[in-house]
């Protein structure tokens, strides 16, 4: 399940949000967006995790969640990467 994560604070790095989703069950792909321009986040960022029930787990742990001064939004994402 691919799973959208918004309102990342913008010195969140990558590895920080792999290391938080991992906390849930097995990440298969982190992305976290970056400006084109000037290489830093854009806050907001993609999780894939496979097996729907961690995935699950993750959104109902992580939604609303305090993030590195953050309240972060974690949604399932449709299959273009937008939220559902």
């Amino acid at each position: 399940m691919k799973l959208l994560i918004r309102n990342l604070a913008r010195t969140t790095t990558e590895t920080e949000l792999r290391t938080l989703f991992e906390g849930h069950g097995l990440v298969a792909e982190c992305t976290l967006v970056l400006d084109k321009v000037t290489g830093g986040s854009k806050g907001f960022g993609f999780v894939e995790m496979p097996k729907h029930d961690e995935a699950k787990s993750a959104i109902k742990a992580l939604n609303n969640q305090d993030v590195a001064g953050s309240r972060i939004r974690v949604k399932k994402a449709d299959d273009a990467g937008q939220p559902t």
